[in-house]
């Protein structure tokens, strides 16, 4: 476990009793044979004893279906049967607790503990006075993708906020990196656009550990929690998620498969456009299309920049009814494959490919409205991003360059970074 500030104790466990996971604790569990790194969660080192600040307290729990050990058992169950603590609610994130919901998630009862799920993706997006009463500590459990875009790592700084304004502890049960805690990649969050896809001044791709953003959040940003992180054993950063011996379960609807999360970092920002991102398909994030798109044309184009570690290959896919982009249409697209993920760059590759795509369809590219208001965050490009600058470049044809700066932003944001690494 790692915990700052603050301390930590483990509670004694009876030998070989708690939900079976005993064996675990009792002997020694040899490398997979076929060559993957044995990895414990912090959800798995529970097993061993509550970290004290835990200890004999009503807990909250803000997680999802990702959420489970290493053999797949729910962190709820493995809370609620604890007899050294008591779980007393559950807290929803984006796509709800169990990663099927689409829109704003609802209040509801949980159908097997009856405890009540508050809402987290809504109106309410940091855990109110109200549904902290008679909660005593807060814990995290959530699989994040790398990737400051995605919402889950907003959602635990707001719930760390709530825990620092309500005097109780913040516990998180730390995961891996999918992708690697080595690659760093794309530019540091303007704050003037600071949204709940991008909270805090870090890098797109930032490579850290939930635990390690937590605790970057606590010090660097000022929250000031009752901080414990419970660390992972085995877990190194070069590490890929498909080279440990941990499942894969992907952490929203749109990422079902570990494959779309290497491009993720990258097609994410197609959303900011009038191109499908792959949303409705069984690839999301790993194709892009529209019925406009010259899709042979802009494979080859993008062959020929020659990009390490990822081909392109022209498609025709169809979207499903209901998807936010093109439902039930027949797209032309192309298909993003990875060759070499360690010197794949999926920011760099996504920017230049809108960069052709815009200056091969200047009649049909458009970008998307985030939803009204005034700037910044009238472009859905822009809230994505974090800055307004990449569709200034992209307008001006001048990515090249503004990749150069991503390039500096990145290398300063791993210096950064350094002091709250835990691996």
């Amino acid at each position: 476990m790692h915990v700052r500030p603050g301390s930590f104790r483990l509670r004694p466990v009876p030998l070989c009793t708690w939900l079976g996971l005993a064996v675990m604790a009792c002997s020694p569990r040899p490398e997979p044979a076929d060559g993957r790194v044995h990895v414990l969660l912090g959800v798995d080192r529970l097993a061993d004893g509550l970290p004290a600040s835990l200890d004999g307290k009503r807990v909250g729990l803000i997680t999802n279906h990702s959420g489970t050990d290493r053999e797949g058992r729910s962190t709820i169950d493995i809370l609620a049967s604890r007899e050294d603590m008591t779980l007393v609610a559950l807290f929803a994130p984006e796509h709800g607790i169990r990663g099927t919901e689409t829109g704003a998630i609802a209040f509801e009862t949980d159908s097997v503990t009856g405890l009540p799920i508050h809402s987290l993706y809504g109106e309410i997006r940091q855990p109110t006075a109200e549904m902290l009463q008679g909660v005593e500590a807060l814990v995290f459990d959530v699989q994040d993708v790398g990737a400051r875009q995605y919402t889950f790592p907003t959602t635990m700084a707001l719930g760390m906020k709530a825990a620092a304004e309500a005097g109780i502890p913040f516990v998180v049960l730390d995961r891996p990196v999918p992708i690697t805690g080595t690659i760093v990649e794309g530019n540091v969050l303007d704050t003037t656009f600071s949204n709940f896809a991008g909270f805090y001044p870090i890098a797109s791709r930032h490579g850290m550990t939930v635990g390690e953003l937590a605790t970057m959040d606590n010090e660097a940003f000022g929250i000031h929690a009752d901080l414990t992180v419970v660390t992972m054993q085995g877990w190194s950063r070069e590490l890929w998620m498909d080279e440990t011996d941990l499942p894969w379960k992907g952490p929203s609807p749109n990422l079902p498969l570990f494959e779309g999360t290497l491009h993720y970092p990258g097609t994410v920002l197609i959303e900011g456009t009038n191109l499908s991102e792959g949303r409705g398909t069984d690839r999301p994030f790993e194709q892009v299309g529209a019925p406009w798109l010259r899709a042979e044309e802009v494979a080859d184009s993008m062959n020929a920049l020659r990009l390490a570690g990822v081909r392109f290959t022209a498609i025709d896919y169809d979207v499903r009814q209901g998807a936010r982009k093109y439902g039930g249409e027949r797209l032309h697209g192309v298909r993003f494959a990875a060759t070499d993920r360690d010197s794949y760059r999926p920011i760099e590759a996504t920017v230049l490919f809108m960069d052709l795509v815009r200056r091969l369809h200047p009649g049909d590219f458009e970008w998307r409205s985030s939803g009204g208001g005034d700037r910044p965050l009238s472009y859905s490009l822009d809230r994505l991003a974090g800055t307004d600058q990449l569709r200034a470049a992209l307008e001006a044809g001048t990515v090249r360059a503004l990749l150069t700066r991503w390039e500096e932003d990145a290398e300063r944001f791993r210096a950064m970074r350094r002091p709250y690494l835990l691996y």
